[in-house]
């Protein structure tokens, strides 16, 4: 007993799978008209896998109950077996301890898999729960054979069942209840209560009740479904929220007054079974299958119908080889596509979709005739037992077939539910659909389920094409197109081309057929097509093929929405300027704002909408390079209006005033443009310029030779002032204004005589020309370069000097005022001498003391050791030290002066110093007269090293001033020092 669940495959299960594989349809192994290959590299399981439980009953298999995994067996007369199936190893056996020939007439098993109740030939019923060893006698139930129970799934738990209703032999309907608990000491029976509540009849005549079964629908309401030999009933009724502790008798006692709804049917077999599908568990039924004389009546639960539960039904009539009188069915099985059927020698499987006998499994007789085939809702397997022998279904992939028996009901929805995950099966699923619709003149919705499978292409479209069916045609190619990947660009173009020919074809038939409604709705249809972004890269790749489809369907507009998708603003703004739009032309450039669209298509709206242009230039502002209107400008400025010439200034004034435009080719010409036609507005543009040189923009010739075409001298002067040509401003001045000449006469400030000379040019023309004397003078005064000896040249002979007396006078004092600063200049500079030679006297006879013990400031050793230099600040430095200490810091000529002073030293003292041991004795005053000259040379290019070096103390002096922003260490010597200190 230990391995009742140690399972292994029977022989007779080898066989059936083999069989029914041999029943299913041809595989074709390679590629097919939907594109998938389908190659099976295993045999697939069989739906319904039977295996044979390994145990030897020790005596004959009475009856078995399973459920929640709790498998019941009645054995012999007085031996029950309860087996929890998550632990097989360990059964647990009880003795009923009767001692009369009664024997088990039926078990029943509730949900829970907690109370067993035994129901005994003798009319008698035992209680057994799964947490004890005793069993217990009803003795409210004594003398009735119960048939069936309807347990409660809401109230039932490990301890109490709730109020359950139990059906007898004689079609009395019981309601009770059972606790495992002992209950008090005046009440030791379980069963709480038992009381009738209806009774059934056939005929006038009461009937075993063969089945009992409870739902709860919605807003408290149940469904009560009892069956007996030949009838259905279904008792209906709401229970009061909060007490449905006390029971059902309110369901029934609302039926009292009416007969309650049933079906019958014409055959008896004697007994009759019912069975539900529960989809998820602890949920409600959805389906039932009722086994009865007549064949089996299966169908759909509906919780929403107010009088009945039952919907969909339908009668599956047993087959020829069914015998009622020898071979009846002896039990039945739902699942969720099929209905098993239990027979004294085989299973049969039949599907509900069809009503087909899809699997027969014969049982072998060595185990004798089969007895009973039961359903465990939770764990989904099914038992079946004979005397001597248990067997078990696994159901398994029950749905993988039923897409196919779906499409060909040509139920398709349900069909693709069922085959989602299987594409070969659902692109099948979709070639039926498309070709049903098709048939059935269905056309786009044909379309799109063609567009969806992998069958060819060319076929479906030519399929379309033959039917004219354009719109489908369109709806197929825009579905296959979604579905395309971005990297199938061959197909992407092929689909995008073809729809837009269709699109053009439909909305030139819907144009000419005069359908305005329908020709908006297309063109916006095609428009937003044309607007796709998951296309747009293929269509900016063929606008070429695009464009000439558009042109040769003579579809402007769409052609212009085209452009504008496509950003080809070029097109779109030629279409308006062919059409004189100027005005929409210029918006799509102000819109979109493209330089180049700018430089090329001014010139043509410059000449009809000057203003506006103008205004979108300035609204660009710096993003236009002034310099490429040009030819636009001046095109138009040449031979346009007078509001082009307008425009074509004021948009010069303002990228020279506004945007600061400093291109000389800007600059010249607007002065050009000042120069013809706004003169007035010319010398103040010159005067803003600038009077410098670094200052002006514009190219000063051809300024120069531009106002002396046109005879404007004032803006000449001014450029001559600038050009710093002031003879010729001066003269050219003089023929405006004396005054302007003046002005332009004293520009030179740095050079006396040239002020002088232009003066003098002035002097002249006042009294050559203008022959006014008292003009003249005020050049005297204007200009105090000018003395009255300059002028009187000037003046006619016959000129008296009475005009000349107070200039002559006021010469003269001047000169004499200027003596006397001289002679006072000159007794300052000879005081001045005096001192400077008195301070060098005394700097000659000044001295300093020196230590024995100090040191150099520069290294620290003694400073008699070597020459050395005595500061005045204190500092004492050996010579080589200060060299050392001054020489980084001094300017590039100063170090290669004291490099070439201290070359010209070396060389002295060696040549001082041969000729000092070549000459001989009798040449001894020769000798000391060229050492003397050696001497004093040496001692020159000394006193020019100390003027470098020794200037001023390396302390105290500036240069120690000048290297304070100077790091201690230089950066070429700083990551050397660094790494020194790690």
């Amino acid at each position: 007993m230990a391995s009742i669940l140690d399972e292994y495959e029977d022989s007779q299960n080898v066989l059936q799978s083999s069989q029914q594989l041999g029943r299913l349809p041809n595989i074709n192994i390679g590629i097919t008209h939907s594109g998938f290959v389908n190659a099976r590299l295993e045999e697939e399981k069989p739906i319904f896998n039977k295996q044979r439980i390994d145990f030897t009953p020790p005596e004959k298999i009475n009856h078995l109950a399973v459920c929640n995994n709790q498998l019941c067996m009645s054995l012999g007369k007085d031996t029950l077996l309860r087996i929890d199936l998550a632990k097989p190893d360990q059964p647990n056996q009880t003795e009923l301890g009767r001692k009369d020939d009664s024997r088990v007439h039926k078990l029943f098993l509730d949900p829970t898999g907690s109370h067993l109740l035994i129901s005994l030939s003798n009319s008698e019923c035992l209680y057994l729960n799964r947490n004890t060893q005793k069993v217990r006698s009803l003795s409210r139930w004594r003398g009735h054979l119960i048939e069936s129970v309807g347990w409660n799934k809401l109230l039932g738990n490990d301890t109490s069942t709730g109020p359950i209703l139990v059906g007898t032999n004689q079609g009395v309907i019981f309601e009770g209840e059972i606790s495992a608990n002992e209950g008090s000491l005046f009440n030791t029976n379980p069963d709480q209560y038992f009381r009738q509540v209806h009774a059934l009849e056939e005929d006038g005549r009461p009937v075993p009740v063969c089945c009992l079964e409870i739902e709860r629908g919605l807003e408290n309401k149940y469904f009560i479904i009892a069956t007996t030999r030949k009838r259905l009933f279904q008792f209906v009724g709401r229970v009061a929220e909060g007490s449905e502790q006390h029971g059902f008798s309110s369901i029934f006692s609302q039926n009292q007054d009416l007969l309650p709804s049933f079906q019958e049917f014409p055959a008896n077999m004697g007994y009759s079974e019912i069975t539900f599908y529960t989809s998820k568990l602890r949920t409600s039924p959805k389906a039932f299958a009722w086994m009865m004389g007549n064949g089996v009546l299966y169908g759909q639960l509906d919780y929403v119908r107010p009088d009945s539960l039952l919907s969909d039904v339908k009668v599956w009539e047993y087959t020829p080889d069914v015998d009622l009188s020898l071979n009846k069915p002896i039990s039945i099985v739902l699942t969720q596509f099929h209905f098993l059927l239990l027979f004294y020698d085989r299973v049969k499987a039949i599907c509900i979709l069809n009503g087909q006998v899809v699997h027969e499994d014969v049982f072998p007789d060595k185990f004798g005739p089969l007895k009973r085939m039961i359903k465990d809702p939770v764990g989904g397997l099914v038992w079946i037992y004979t005397e001597r022998a248990v067997f078990r279904y696994h159901i398994q992939r029950e749905a993988r077939d039923v897409w196919q028996m779906y499409m060909n009901m040509n139920k398709f929805d349900l069909a693709k539910e069922y085959c989602r995950d299987r594409p070969e099966c659902l692109d099948m699923v979709l070639a039926k659909e498309a070709e049903h619709c098709f048939q059935n003149k269905r056309y786009l919705e044909s379309a799109k389920c063609y567009a969806m499978t992998q069958n060819y292409f060319e076929e479906i479209a030519l399929k379309f094409i033959e039917a004219k069916q354009e719109e489908a045609l369109k709806e197929f190619l825009l579905k296959k197109l979604s579905s395309l990947k971005l990297s199938e660009r061959t197909q992407i173009t092929l689909l995008v081309t073809w729809l837009a020919e269709l699109y053009l074809n439909r909305l030139g038939q819907l144009e000419s057929d005069g359908n305005s409604s329908v020709f908006q709705e297309t063109r916006e249809e095609f428009r937003q097509f044309l607007n796709n972004s998951k296309h747009k890269e293929t269509l900016f790749n063929n606008r070429s093929t695009i464009y000439d489809l558009l042109a040769s369907h003579g579809n402007v507009d769409d052609m212009v929405y085209f452009s504008v998708v496509m950003q080809d603003y070029e097109r779109v703004i030629s279409h308006h300027c062919q059409h004189d739009n100027y005005s929409a032309a210029l918006d799509v450039l102000a819109k979109h704002c493209d330089e180049k669209l700018f430089y090329k298509f001014s010139p043509v709206l410059m000449q009809h909408i000057p203003k506006k242009v103008v205004d979108a230039w300035m609204q660009m502002g710096k993003k236009l390079d002034p310099k490429k209107l040009i030819p636009a400008l001046m095109n138009y400025s040449q031979m346009g209006s007078t509001q082009q010439i307008g425009e074509t200034i004021r948009y010069m004034e303002f990228c020279v005033y506004q945007l600061k435009v400093t291109e000389e080719a800007i600059h010249n010409y607007l002065l050009s443009l000042y120069a013809k036609y706004k003169p007035d507005s010319l010398l103040l543009y010159l005067e803003q310029a600038g009077t410098h040189t670094s200052e002006i923009h514009y190219d000063l010739k051809y300024a120069l030779r531009l106002c002396a075409e046109h005879g404007f001298h004032r803006a000449c002067v001014l450029i001559y002032r600038i050009m710093e040509l002031h003879e010729e401003a001066v003269d050219l001045a003089l023929q405006v204004d004396v005054d302007l000449a003046k002005s332009c006469a004293d520009l030179p400030e740095d050079d006396e005589e040239m002020r002088k000379k232009l003066w003098l040019k002035i002097a002249r023309h006042v009294v050559q020309e203008e022959k006014d004397v008292k003009k003249a003078m005020n050049c005297l005064s204007s200009c105090n370069l000018l003395k009255i000896e300059d002028i009187l040249p000037f003046f006619p002979d016959f000129v008296t000097i009475d005009h000349f007396k107070e200039a002559i006078c006021s010469s003269l004092e001047e000169y004499n005022h200027h003596i006397e600063e001289l002679k006072q200049e000159m007794e300052e500079a000879t005081e001045s001498a005096k001192r400077i030679r008195g301070d060098i006297q005394e700097m000659r006879n000044k001295y300093g003391v020196v230590d024995s013990q100090e040191k150099c400031a520069a290294c620290d050793f003694p400073l008699l050791n070597r020459s050395f230099y005595l500061f005045l600040c204190g500092h004492m430095f050996h010579y080589d030290c200060l060299l050392q200490e001054v020489t980084p810091h001094l300017s590039a000529y100063k170090h290669s002066c004291l490099e070439e002073l201290q070359k010209k030293l070396s060389a002295t003292t060696l040549s001082s110093r041969s000729l000092h041991r070549a000459a001989p004795k009798e040449e001894g005053d020769t000798a000391s007269l060229g050492k003397g000259g050696a001497a004093t040379t040496r001692e020159q290019i000394i006193s020019d090293i100390d003027d470098i070096v020794a200037s001023e103390c390396a302390y105290c002096g500036e240069l120690m001033i000048r290297t304070i922003d100077k790091p201690f260490i230089d950066s070429h010597r700083f990551e050397e020092e660094k790494s020194s200190w790690l």
